[in-house]
């Protein structure tokens, strides 16, 4: 494994980074595929054996559930002081003031909340969900200054937003002194390339980290062009995101891959990491060898003339994810 400071920080993590949208069992959530704790506990134990540290999660994943089976696997499989603990707050939990959005008081009520599930003292990676366009950007970077201050946070970062919007957090936080924001979380892959545009620039000029979700667009990339697991069918995220994918992207990581001898997972990946800016893919792993064709990509070195051939059949859309 590798491991790479967060955007300047001290905070070292693991540059493959565990996505746990898919934990929580299927009772308490939006995701009918996600796995419950014994189905969990082998991806677990796989991400700690690979040196996997760091553990993206939300206060949101099967309401709460995520959260509540993350905690326990950090105690029953690692050390916390090992483990990079992110999670996120900001999309509906429930229907009180408290429970959505960036206010003040939504932003206390969910850091506890979640500190409560995890069962630990501090999140060390605090993630903005989603801009908030009906709370003051001066309201949300104090309450966030609070929670710093208060030890129950490490570092701040925000998923998801245009570029403007992420622009307008950092500059409020400048001006009431709340703390830096040290990652982006966005959507990234060989067929959703838009943040190049914008997002990319910002984060290289302002050393901010960008992380990588659905860089294999919810496995599109990681199969040839039709065919779906479970999850694929089933997940409205992905449903939403991507639906049928342009076959022509798919075939060229087919085709790299077949060239190569490797997985297309490992292609598309090893693709998202040639990005100077991109700390860590997060990875929504099912199963171990999820987590295995990560690491690998690690090692896979694309050349100059494999990355023209994936990147050749994109064409401009719409971002999606925000």
């Amino acid at each position: 494994m590798e491991y790479v400071k967060l955007g300047g920080t001290d905070l070292e993590v693991s540059r493959i980074a565990l996505g746990c949208m898919g934990f929580g069992g299927a009772g308490r959530g939006h995701n009918p595929w996600a796995l419950d704790e014994e189905a969990a506990a082998p991806v677990f134990q796989r991400a700690v054996e690979l040196g996997i540290t760091f553990w993206d999660t939300a206060n949101v994943y099967g309401g709460g559930a995520s959260e509540e089976l993350v905690g326990r696997a950090v105690r029953r499989y690692a050390r916390r002081d090992e483990v990079v603990l992110a999670t996120k707050a900001g999309l509906p939990m429930h229907d009180g003031p408290g429970g959505s959005g960036l206010s003040r008081r939504a932003i206390l009520e969910q850091v506890d909340g979640s500190l409560a599930r995890l069962g630990t003292d501090r999140i060390d990676l605090f993630q903005l969900h989603r801009f908030d366009p009906a709370t003051p950007v001066e309201e949300t970077v104090a309450a966030l200054r609070e929670v710093v201050e208060a030890g129950k946070v490490r570092y701040v970062g925000a998923s998801s937003m245009w570029a403007w919007r992420f622009a307008e957090l950092g500059h409020a936080a400048e001006r009431v002194g709340g703390p830096a924001f040290v990652s982006m979380q966005h959507q990234y892959s060989l067929v959703q390339r838009e943040e190049e545009r914008e997002m990319f620039p910002l984060l290289a000029d302002r050393g901010v980290a960008s992380l990588v979700w659905c860089p294999l667009a919810s496995g599109r990339l990681a199969r040839p062009y039709g065919r779906q697991t479970t999850r694929s069918a089933g997940d409205p995220v992905a449903r939403r995101f991507f639906g049928d994918v342009d076959r022509p992207i798919v075939d060229a990581v087919e085709g790299v891959a077949e060239a190569r001898g490797v997985p297309m997972a490992q292609v598309a990946l090893a693709w998202v990491l040639r990005n100077p800016v991109v700390a860590a893919p997060v990875v929504g792993a099912t199963r171990p060898g999820h987590l295995d064709d990560a690491a690998a990509a690690l090692r896979l070195r694309l050349t100059d003339a494999e990355a023209a051939v994936l990147e050749a059949p994109y064409t401009p859309r719409l971002p999606t994810g925000f």
